[in-house]
């Protein structure tokens, strides 16, 4: 897939709308049961990136990047400012935020993942765009050096280790992350004129598959 590893701007992606997205299709029988089922195994995201614009030149940003990404056909990271952490977004970050996997003294290659818990419910969520310098690893509470015990892919998401874990040791992880997006239009309408008067363009980003 064709996708450039640079970031939009942050400062126009803090003042975005958007979240997480799911598809359900629900049928609702004669007796007037419903049956649910979902063909997404993972959430896929949605935001408007027009609700930042803050000032002429965040347009001026936003029309270079869009030109540099050629609309849709690229893809790029995206900071969403709600949820880009493996912690809560008031902690920092520690190695031991989220569990990745165990050990079974063979396996080198773990992906990062972040697990969302509600109750006795859970679900776990594939993380590919790690950002660089943030990834830190424990094995059984044992904080790991970058670059001496593990290396991070930060294109996939893919730690691997020098050595592998051992049986059955937790091997967890702590890092901030990106998502992949891309532009859901190939045109952005602007004028100075109703942007001036309060009125935003529409910039819908979604959220693409790795």
């Amino acid at each position: 897939m064709s996708f450039h590893e640079v970031q939009f701007p942050a400062n126009i992606s803090f003042g975005s709308s958007g979240g997480p997205e799911r598809k359900t299709q629900v049928v609702t029988l004669a007796n007037g049961f419903e049956e649910r089922n979902s063909p997404w195994v993972q959430s896929r995201r949605r935001y408007d990136a027009g609700i930042g614009m803050r000032s002429l030149d965040d347009i001026a940003a936003l029309i270079a990047f869009f030109e540099a990404r050629h609309g849709q056909l690229y893809g790029f990271r995206w900071k969403d400012w709600s949820d880009f952490k493996s912690c809560l977004p008031s902690h920092a970050l520690g190695a031991q935020d989220q569990v990745i996997g165990m050990g079974d003294g063979e396996r080198r290659k773990f992906q990062l993942s972040k697990t969302y818990q509600s109750g006795s419910h859970s679900f776990q969520r594939t993380i590919t765009k790690p950002v660089y310098g943030t990834v830190m690893i424990a094995v059984q509470g044992d904080a790991l050096i970058d670059g001496q015990h593990f290396t991070v892919d930060t294109q996939s998401g893919e730690i691997t280790f020098e050595v592998a874990p051992p049986q059955d040791q937790e091997v967890t992880a702590g890092f901030e992350f990106d998502v992949p997006v891309r532009f859901d239009t190939d045109v952005i309408h602007t004028s100075i004129s109703s942007f001036e008067a309060g009125q935003i363009p529409a910039v819908p980003i979604v959220e693409v598959r790795l």
